[in-house]
């Protein structure tokens, strides 16, 4: 991969990937200033923010800006994450400059019209009932909050309707202000790309965004518990349950991805074979480990019949139990070249590209080659995996349930299996 690095005076990092065989490219703004960077009172900001981006600025009305990027056949795209705010959009090789143009008048000039806010609180909400009504989702925003309570890592991505209804143009334009600045920001382009012109077009059309770096969050500080919502309309049972993984910069945390990966990561894993093809316990099962910068989330999802939720949670943890005892080389093997295949096939897309440059520019200051990722993920032996696994699997535990659950093992009877070590804090 031939990625280029320019930093500009202001600080804000262009980075540019060329792929010479393709006529499109992909090009995307992203900020260090995800859901985690909201204050107490600003409960779903980021990602209001990120909607009203599109709903207007100084020189474009809402409908100028689709109709100027679809006149000429792109499209524009947009997420908020937990540490990270992207805006991006794909163009034809001669549309990249109006591509630029367009995301850098979303992102240095939102007009935050009244009348457009209050609609898009409205189509927030929304979203938070589409949510609450998608109980495969919602179980996950439900572990989050429980694994980190009472702070920003724990608090879900949309809001609430409440805090959503509660926000205004000043919280607006104060996220705005303190999270999109030059040195929180790194434009980035992938495909049919110049590096020279688009460094020459990013640094006229982003010469609005204010220098200086964005606010550190408060540490994240891990602290597991145990969140069953009863709710009989369900037919199937949601339950994840969880431990304390790795942040991404942690020497171990290719070992955890790997660990995670040979658990429960497809359809040969310890997971799958165990909890669908032996019992036939659940449809969907599958294991996952999240890293942020300074915290990490691992653990096991699994959806099922209410009828086989007393066996479920042991089937679980004893799984995840076997697999940091005597995993092998060839489930490490397996696992890794899942990693490998996983990263490099998306990087043959101009987007995924864009966006992996983005990420990773923002985390480690530079974007990390593949070649150099996969010889990490290539450096984990049986070993280390298995001393990932056994690290995070000693940790308290997190557990979140949906649906009919007064048959998953207690509370009680949980932290009993795993022992005093292993339960939440008080």
């Amino acid at each position: 991969m031939s990625a280029r690095v320019t930093t500009l005076p202001s600080g804000l990092a262009v980075v540019t990937d060329a792929m010479p065989e393709l006529g499109t490219a992909a090009v995307g703004v992203t900020f260090g200033a995800g859901a985690r960077a909201e204050r107490e009172d600003e409960h779903g900001l980021a990602h209001l923010l990120e909607h009203m981006a599109f709903k207007g600025t100084a020189r474009r009305s809402a409908l100028a800006i689709a109709e100027e990027i679809e006149q000429v056949g792109g499209d524009l795209n947009a997420a908020t994450g937990v540490e990270q705010t992207s805006y991006s959009a794909r163009a034809l090789a001669a549309d990249v400059g109006l591509a630029l143009d367009i995301l850098a008048d979303i992102v240095t000039e939102p007009a935050f019209d009244p009348e457009e806010l209050k609609r898009e609180q409205g189509v927030i909400v929304q979203e938070i009932g589409a949510v609450e009504d998608t109980p495969d989702d919602l179980v996950f925003d439900l572990l989050q909050e429980t694994a980190f309570p009472d702070q920003p890592l724990g608090r879900s991505i949309l809001g609430t309707p409440k805090t959503v209804r509660g926000l205004d143009r000043d919280k607006l334009s104060g996220f705005l202000a303190r999270g999109y600045r030059a040195g929180a920001g790194v434009v980035t382009a992938a495909g049919a790309v110049e590096h020279d012109r688009v460094v020459e077009d990013v640094a006229r059309l982003f010469a609005r965004l204010p220098e200086g770096a964005g606010e550190t969050p408060a540490p994240a500080v891990y602290r597991g518990g145990d969140l069953r919502r009863d709710k009989r309309d369900l037919e199937q049972i949601h339950v994840a349950i969880a431990f304390e993984g790795r942040p991404y910069d942690a020497p171990d945390a290719y070992a955890a991805q790997v660990f995670a990966n040979l658990a429960g990561g497809g359809m040969s894993s310890r997971l799958f074979q165990e909890v669908r093809e032996r019992r036939g316990l659940a449809y969907s099962v599958h294991a996952f480990h999240w890293g942020y910068a300074d915290a990490g989330l691992f653990g096991a999802y699994a959806a099922l019949g209410p009828q086989d939720a007393a066996e479920i949670l042991p089937v679980l943890l004893d799984v995840l139990v076997g697999a940091a005892e005597d995993a092998t080389e060839r489930e490490v093997a397996r696992a890794k070249a899942q990693m490998k295949a996983g990263l490099l096939m998306s990087l043959e897309q101009p987007t995924a590209r864009a966006d992996h440059h983005a990420r990773h520019q923002l985390a480690h200051g530079r974007p990390l080659d593949p070649d150099e990722i996969v010889a990490k993920i290539e450096a984990v032996d049986v070993d280390a995996a298995r001393a990932a696994g056994a690290r995070m699997l000693a940790t308290p535990y997190t557990l979140s349930a949906l649906g009919p659950t007064r048959k998953l093992l207690s509370a009680e009877r949980l932290a009993e299996r795993l022992g005093p070590r292993r339960r939440p804090a008080a």
